[in-house]
């Protein structure tokens, strides 16, 4: 944990914005590996335990699955340890951001993973602070350990963020809202962390006509998010080795969408992946499929709505992403 982290960080459970004491037990420079966190209000003590702040117990992991994707491919996502682009394609389209404004700025990563986007974010010259519930957060810790310090994760719920509230010149959520017990309280309270002008990008699952097409998959749904996770790993293994070759083949036609969305993988094909990263990132994608507990689909223009009764401005929405702005000052 940087030393910078512990002017922003607050008690989730009291009222107000508490600060926190912190006890360090070993240290390397700036960078506290072993501590403790404590309110001075409800005396509520939380671990620093290998350079990240635990403010979440194993009893409320309801995605620990991730926990177990994002440790075993840590790499696979990252784009300057895996050659490619298409993090950043995805980061920067999605959230409609100029890498050139990230320089300077604070940011959240609201559902960090193995850190894919806040390593985009840390690569254009901003200072992240990277959160997951699960233990995803030592995947992001190791994978942007590069950036001496830039990004700090800390392990917390999304909705009991131990942050100050209005610090935050921008805030990203992608790829986690879906996977969440309640998207519409997470959506409507992340605004809360921006400071006036900051920004907002959100992308998520549609509710759109796919899933009826997709009837395979969701009716192993009714089963695989409540196998142990060695189980739900074998079965999508074995989807993908005997699907993913039919999906090859399909790559090449015009209508590869149509067809390979009724196939029970999520089979990937990017021309820039080796066929050895097109096969591992079919398995990740395919197990990230069947192994989470949650899969709340939102219609953007409806989250369009939830972001206007939270008072932001300048919203813009189309399939799958919607990004805002906090008003300005008066």
């Amino acid at each position: 944990m940087r030393e910078w982290l512990i002017e922003y960080l607050i008690c989730p459970t009291c009222p107000g914005e508490i600060g926190l004491s912190l006890s360090i037990a070993v240290r390397d420079g700036d960078n506290i590996l072993e501590g403790e966190l404590a309110c001075p209000t409800c005396n509520t003590r939380y671990p620093v335990l290998g350079g990240v702040p635990r403010f979440a117990s194993a009893a409320a992991d309801y995605c620990g699955n991730f926990g177990f994707q994002w440790n075993t491919w840590r790499a696979l996502q990252i784009d300057r340890l895996s050659g490619h682009q298409l993090s950043a394609g995805r980061f920067f389209g999605d959230s409609g951001w100029d890498p050139a404004w990230l320089k300077g700025k604070l940011i959240l990563d609201a559902g960090c993973g193995a850190g894919r986007f806040a390593d985009v974010a840390a690569s254009a010259g901003a200072r992240v602070i990277a959160c997951d519930l699960s233990s995803a957060v030592n995947a992001c810790r190791d994978t942007t350990a590069i950036w001496d310090g830039r990004v700090q994760p800390i392990q917390a719920s999304l909705f009991d963020l131990p942050l100050r509230r209005g610090i935050f010149d921008g805030v990203f959520c992608m790829g986690v809202i879906q996977h969440t017990p309640d998207p519409k309280r997470l959506m409507g309270g992340l605004p809360t962390f921006l400071k006036p002008g900051g920004r907002l990008a959100l992308n998520f699952y549609e509710a759109d006509f796919w899933p009826w097409l997709q009837g395979i998959k969701y009716a192993l749904r009714l089963v695989t998010p409540h196998l142990p996770t060695g189980a739900t790993l074998a079965l999508s293994r074995a989807l993908v080795r005997v699907f993913f070759p039919l999906t090859a083949a399909f790559a090449r036609l015009p209508v590869f969408r149509t067809l390979s969305v009724m196939i029970p993988i999520c089979p990937v094909h990017d021309a820039v992946l080796t066929p050895e990263q097109r096969y591992a990132w079919t398995v990740l994608d395919t197990f990230d499929w069947y192994s989470p507990r949650y899969e709340k689909r939102q219609k953007y223009k409806e989250v369009v709505l939830i972001l206007a009764d939270a008072g932001m401005a300048d919203i813009s929405g189309r399939t799958g992403a919607v990004t805002a702005r906090a008003p300005e000052r008066t």
